[in-house]
């Protein structure tokens, strides 16, 4: 199972090798958003099941989650902060960007095969990406919309507040299956609401 140590404070967004779990990058929400909108549809047999059926499931429900980031660079142009005040928080946006970004490197190299006369069948994979809601909430997801307000510019138009609008969905084992690193971590996800149900 991927390691998600140190102990989150704030909400985080974790990015890991999907083969290895091995962890790639972690990005610290810099305020933790007001809401998150949670949406949880069944997965039933059919839209109009028999008597027989009403009653069974094909898998765990599609979840979704919807969530309004703030960044602001204030408190770092404040103290004059070199990379806020040459840049603003365009590397903080670009790191959110690239998570629905293959690397230029594969992009590269499928290219290179390309040309060389190699066709390439599968798509190219992404990092696996993990959303971590305090100890109790962390789940593999994929970004499904990523939407960016800029607010606020200093002189030289680079973006110094802006409004991150995030959606993602929950990956179950009916995705990635059981034995994959997100599998084994949506298993965890799932026993711990299984706990924490009892506990009401």
């Amino acid at each position: 199972m991927p390691d998600i140590s140190p102990q989150l404070q704030k909400g985080a967004i974790l990015t890991f090798d999907p083969n290895t779990g091995i962890r790639i990058g972690t990005i610290m929400l810099q305020y933790n958003p007001d809401s998150l909108t949670r949406s949880i549809k069944p997965q039933s047999v059919g839209d109009e099941p028999d008597r027989t059926e009403v009653f069974r499931l094909k898998g765990p429900p599609i979840e979704t989650l919807k969530c309004d980031l703030e960044i602001d660079a204030t408190d770092q142009l404040a103290v004059s902060d070199p990379v806020a005040t040459s840049l603003g928080i365009q590397p903080q946006l670009a790191l959110l960007e690239l998570l629905l970004y293959p690397s230029s490197s594969v992009l590269n190299t499928n290219e290179t095969l390309s040309l060389l006369g190699t066709i390439e069948i599968l798509p190219m994979e992404s990092a696996l990406t993990v959303f971590a809601w305090g100890k109790n909430r962390v789940t593999p997801v994929r970004i499904t919309d990523l939407s960016v307000t800029e607010e606020a510019f200093d002189a030289n138009l680079n973006p110094i507040r802006a409004k991150v609008s995030l959606g993602m969905r929950v990956l179950s084992v009916n995705d990635v299956g059981f034995l994959s690193p997100a599998g084994a971590m949506y298993m965890i996800y799932q026993t711990t609401k299984e706990t924490l149900a009892q506990q009401a």
